[in-house]
């Protein structure tokens, strides 16, 4: 049962009360408590009522948060906890929770790159020394794929706070054909991550025309203060890679049916770990082969994840997709009877 702020709030206030033994605390002296708490961190002035303290009181009462508080009430009227060295924040933790945390602190550690996440990373740090990691010599329990030193990384943070604060760039990039780099004035929009490589999406001011740049691939990054800030409307962060499988997809790009057979090993992988959400098993064959069927715009990464699967997978439809695949295989397979 999660508790709000406000609610986590009162139960600290009920905690402070009920640990001072010098004074008697009626129902109504807590009331006055946490409506004063309230105002004091909050600005809340309609203050609390008898109902939502005598709830909160059952709620530290029970195991909804774990804290099985002995509150007990004595001469029908005054509030304690029946252990004068009880509190809610002397709760010690199960093993339960400080493998979760550690997991938690693993998982956070992948955001040092970012600028945004110096103070995280101080508590951070402070709950890795806390739960002994690194001094007891502990193993994680997470590991996550990661290049080290990986170009680009430094960017980052820049591109971060410009998209925050809707700046338009002047980008200078250089691909990886290219001898000298092309300058691009970009509305930026995105920063993704895929398979340990960064891209920023923006549209091109020019023409609306959207780009992805690896950042590896970047080589420098400045404002320009006298064009303004706009946004594509036809760019959805936050839809627009629903039928993609990696990063390359236009604006315009419509996705395609695909259907594919996996024999019997490779099905068993590919029904656990779908190759794309829109993935359907359209046929079970009795060798434990499988017939799928995924709806995705077709690209190159798409592509190399088919490929990937070697004699595994079989692309079945549609017959260009099909024709180009046989293609870069035949060419791979003349490289090793050269």
């Amino acid at each position: 049962m999660p508790a709000n702020k406000n609610a986590l709030i009162r139960y600290k206030t009920i905690d402070n009360c009920l640990r001072n033994p010098y004074r008697l605390w009626t129902l109504e002296d807590l009331v006055d408590a946490c409506s004063d708490a309230l105002y004091e961190m909050e600005g809340i002035t309609k203050g609390v009522s008898v109902r939502t303290v005598q709830g909160d009181i059952q709620v530290m009462r029970s195991d909804k948060l774990g804290y099985n508080a002995p509150i007990e009430v004595y001469d029908h009227k005054y509030y304690r906890y029946a252990d004068r060295d009880y509190s809610i924040f002397n709760m010690p933790m199960s093993e339960g929770d400080i493998e979760l945390l550690r997991e938690a602190v693993d998982m956070l550690r992948q955001l040092e790159d970012f600028d945004q996440f110096n103070e995280m990373s101080d508590v951070v740090s402070r709950l890795q020394e806390k739960l002994s990691i690194t001094h007891q010599g502990n193993k994680p329990i997470v590991n996550f794929d990661n290049v080290p030193d990986l170009r680009g990384l430094r960017l980052l943070s820049p591109l971060y706070n410009h998209i925050a604060k809707r700046q338009t760039l002047r980008i200078m990039y250089q691909s990886f054909n290219a001898r000298k780099p092309q300058e691009f004035i970009l509305f930026p929009y995105l920063l993704k991550e895929f398979r340990n490589r960064w891209f920023l999406f923006g549209s091109r001011a020019k023409d609306m025309v959207l780009f992805n740049f690896p950042l590896d691939r970047i080589v420098s990054v400045e404002t320009v203060d006298d064009v303004p800030y706009c946004d594509n409307p036809d760019f959805d962060s936050e839809h627009f890679f629903d039928d993609v499988i990696g990063v390359s997809k236009n604006i315009n790009n419509k996705p395609s049916v695909l259907t594919f057979w996996a024999n019997r090993e490779q099905s068993q992988y590919i029904i656990t770990k779908p190759l794309h959400p829109s993935q359907k098993l359209l046929e079970r064959h009795e060798d434990r082969s499988c017939t799928f069927q995924i709806e995705v715009v077709q690209n190159f990464e798409l592509f190399s994840v088919l490929m990937s699967y070697g004699p595994g997978l079989k692309l079945l439809s549609p017959p260009k997709a099909v024709k180009y695949i046989s293609q870069k295989l035949h060419a791979a397979a003349r490289e090793y009877d050269d």
